[in-house]
């Protein structure tokens, strides 16, 4: 087992991580988002759905099947989001 980060992106974003993950947590590093990840390298890879969603920004009804990851910051706070994991892409 290692950890791996992963890019995060604005809405709805897909990454390829190994089958099993298990998010440890979202922040800001140098301005720009990333996920944590508890990852088995030698697992296979499957795609991996997520929603990145602003404070005040209306939700699909969706979400509310997601699991919540956490939460980041970004411009010293100026702007606040939201991370969501939808599970595998099937």
């Amino acid at each position: 087992m290692t950890i791996w980060k992963f890019p995060a992106r604005p809405d709805m974003f897909v990454l390829e991580m190994p089958s099993g993950a298990r998010i440890l947590s979202i922040d800001a590093q140098n301005g720009k988002p990333f996920l944590w990840a508890l990852v088995d390298p030698d697992a296979p890879k499957v795609q991996r759905r997520f929603l990145t969603a602003g404070t005040g920004h209306p939700l699909h009804d969706s979400v509310s099947g997601a699991a919540f990851v956490g939460t980041f910051q970004l411009h010293g706070g100026a702007l606040v989001f939201h991370l969501f994991d939808f599970g595998v892409s099937e």
